[in-house]
């Protein structure tokens, strides 16, 4: 069983108009240590599916697991970050910071929780902004401050809703690199599912990218891995055959899948194991 097991989860709403049925049948396995990418159109559902499977909302059917737990509700060692922020404006970065790890971590001295916080938003560029407010920083900055408390609290699991998309250019890309060194240098294996609508982002960070189907009854079509070796660049990726072949799959999948209403999205869900295992053989 992979370490994120997500089987046949459906969910729809109430509306004026009736049942509106958002997500039908999704499939989504990923092993320990992977950072998977969901990329789709507006409005089909991803938000929807990463709240169901950070515990935030409950599907309709179908069951998700973690670590081979059943999900009931947010995991004790996973962490969310939101397009949003999500700060509470009347505490200073290093008390919103702290405040998760207290909740993660109720056992710690409060210097402990303190040093924590503290370590962490050095490591994401904020040791000069301890003790201001959300609303005396930034944008990028208040990103900063979201991305150094979900990696604070030391999480196996780390879920991301778009969580660079309201950045300019600039900011984007010093904080995908942020997200790269965090990733690589807590000692520690972190799971990694993100909803992006950025290509280039999904390929940079990325070991598989999964298109999801156009709305209604929105699911999931063939992972497509990336194979590509590390440590990656925006530069790189923008010359590189294979990258460049990933990415135009991803575009004609998504196309295709706007296009027709009916696909041919498969029940049982391919592992990048088993891709790239097709793809050393051919």
């Amino acid at each position: 069983m992979a370490f994120v097991e997500v089987r046949n989860v459906s969910k729809s709403f109430a509306s004026a108009k009736g049942t509106r049925e958002v997500l039908s049948g999704i499939h989504l396995s990923v092993e320990e240590g992977e950072f998977v990418s969901i990329v789709g159109c507006m409005g089909a559902g991803k938000s929807t599916f990463m709240n169901i499977l950070s515990g935030l909302l409950k599907a309709d059917s179908g069951s998700v697991s973690i670590a081979g737990q059943p999900v009931t509700g947010i995991h004790l060692k996973a962490s969310v970050v939101f397009q949003n922020y999500s700060l509470l404006p009347w505490f200073s970065a290093l008390e919103n910071v702290r405040l998760a790890v207290e909740a993660a971590q109720p056992e710690w001295a409060r210097q402990r929780q303190i040093d924590q916080a503290t370590k962490f938003l050095e490591t994401v560029g904020l040791g000069n902004a301890l003790h201001k407010r959300p609303s005396q920083l930034s944008g990028g900055m208040r990103q900063r401050v979201a991305i150094a408390r979900a990696f604070a609290t030391e999480p196996s699991i780390l879920f991301m809703d778009e969580p660079f998309s309201a950045l300019d250019a600039l900011t984007r890309a010093t904080l995908q690199q942020v997200l790269i060194d965090l990733c690589s240098h807590t000692g520690r294996v972190v799971t990694t599912v993100m909803i992006t609508n950025n290509l280039d982002e999904a390929l940079l960070l990325s070991d598989q990218i999964i298109p999801m189907t156009a709305p209604p009854r929105a699911k999931f079509g063939i992972p497509i891995p990336v194979h590509l070796p590390r440590p990656r660049s925006a530069e790189l990726l923008m010359h590189d055959p294979h990258a460049i072949r990933i990415r135009s799959e991803v575009v004609e999948r998504l196309a295709e899948f706007i296009h027709t209403k009916k696909n041919a999205t498969p029940v049982v869900p391919i592992r990048v194991s088993t891709i790239a295992n097709e793809e050393r053989a051919s």
